[in-house]
């Protein structure tokens, strides 16, 4: 199966313009699919997808839910096996997709986790303004939480893509899809102010650099937004994800319509955008529940 699969990340990379995350994401989960098929065939044979039927696929979901994986784990694995499977049948491999009579569980529906307004405002002032780096994490920070952008879309930006005038950076989002956020103010000034001390910088450079000078990735940000978490002693274990969460949940409860909620975070669908609108739906739940005098 090892041709197939290689041919469907070519796929996916040319035609589908996915990210490297998600293709690492595919492969790790398709070779996960193909030490199972391994396993279950004893002897290390190779089961050609030809072979691959509903049985195969249920024993495999099965020592999935053994395993405790989670619902949205399982999902997600089972849905990049039903891509992969699809992938096959258009290219004429296979007559039919093996996953048509396998039904994935249904995911948990857990609400966006968020800051309030007065914990981001403690997260945004946590990095020191006399030092480089805290002048850059500074600008990390605002600049997440202006534009309510991706980490993955952040650690992406070049020095190019900084329109400080209209306030504004140009993000290469899911499918490499560019498209211009606003990102207000405070964080164009926090921007300028660690540019400043950017040294020769180019319009092609990275714009947010680690101290020896090379381009910050996620890990490197999620270790920054940890420190100063912890600093301004905002308790839990959360991602910095929880910020572009924030910056949905924050303008939703100022008034902001749902479809320029969804053009600014870079949604596809507006379904998912909606999701934000149940956590401000629970939270004037809780606040009824709490004052009205009949609740």
């Amino acid at each position: 199966m090892q041709k197939e699969v290689h041919k469907f990340l070519q796929y996916l990379e040319h035609e589908k313009n996915c990210s490297p995350h998600t293709l690492e994401s595919y492969s790790r989960d398709l070779r996960q699919f193909r030490d199972y098929l391994r396993e279950y065939a004893r002897g290390g044979r190779e089961i050609s997808p030809g072979e691959i039927g509903i049985s195969i696929l249920r024993s495999y979901l099965g020592r999935m839910k053994m395993a405790e994986y989670s619902r949205a784990t399982i999902a997600r694995k089972m849905s990049v096996l039903r891509s992969f499977f699809r992938f096959l049948v258009r290219e004429e491999i296979l007559e039919a997709n093996p996953m048509a009579g396998i039904v994935t569980p249904k995911q948990e529906k857990n609400l966006p986790r968020f800051l309030g307004v007065e914990e981001m405002d403690r997260l945004l002032s946590a990095p020191p303004e006399d030092t480089l780096l805290g002048l850059r994490d500074r600008a990390i920070m605002e600049v997440l939480y202006g534009g309510g952008i991706r980490v993955s879309e952040l650690v992406s930006l070049n020095v190019r893509d900084v329109d400080p005038i209209g306030e504004v950076v140009k993000v290469r989002g899911k499918g490499k899809k560019e498209r211009l956020s606003p990102i207000g103010l405070r964080a164009v000034n926090a921007l300028m102010e660690y540019m400043k001390y950017l040294k020769e910088k180019k319009r092609g450079d990275p714009l947010f650099i680690s101290g020896r000078g090379r381009r910050l990735g996620r890990d490197d940000v999620r270790l920054i937004f940890d420190r100063y978490l912890k600093k301004a002693a905002l308790g839990g274990r959360v991602s910095p994800h929880v910020i572009r969460h924030s910056f949905a949940t924050h303008l939703l409860d100022a008034g902001a319509d749902l479809r320029s909620v969804q053009e600014l975070l870079g949604h596809e669908s507006i379904s998912t955008t909606q999701r934000y609108t149940h956590v401000t739906t629970e939270r004037l739940k809780r606040a009824y529940e709490k004052s009205h005098p009949r609740a």
